[in-house]
């Protein structure tokens, strides 16, 4: 469960940055390919953020977090890069 957790949190951050570049850059550069990409990065990022949120409450028992580590652990995922600095810290027995 935990090599799922890693994969979903680093492919979670890819997608974050993947939506933040669509709506910061693209949304610009080309209107028309930003309302091609939007609605399908937008799906995979919003189901790969449930997925993250749904796995830490999983595997918080099984890696024994404190409710302080699993608090962070779900907020690095509403920060940017905040699930590459958890799939370091937390995850690299993975």
């Amino acid at each position: 469960m935990t090599k799922l957790f890693k994969f979903v949190a680093i492919a979670e951050g890819i997608s974050y940055l993947a939506l933040f570049f669509n709506m910061l850059f693209i949304k610009h550069a080309n209107p028309e390919l930003y309302k091609t990409l939007l609605f399908p990065i937008g799906m995979a990022h919003g189901m790969l953020f449930i997925s993250y949120v749904v796995i830490a409450f999983i595997i918080w028992k099984n890696q024994q977090w404190s409710l302080k580590e699993f608090l962070i652990v779900q907020l690095a995922s509403l920060l940017p890069f905040g699930t590459f600095y958890i799939e370091k810290k937390y995850l690299k027995n993975a």
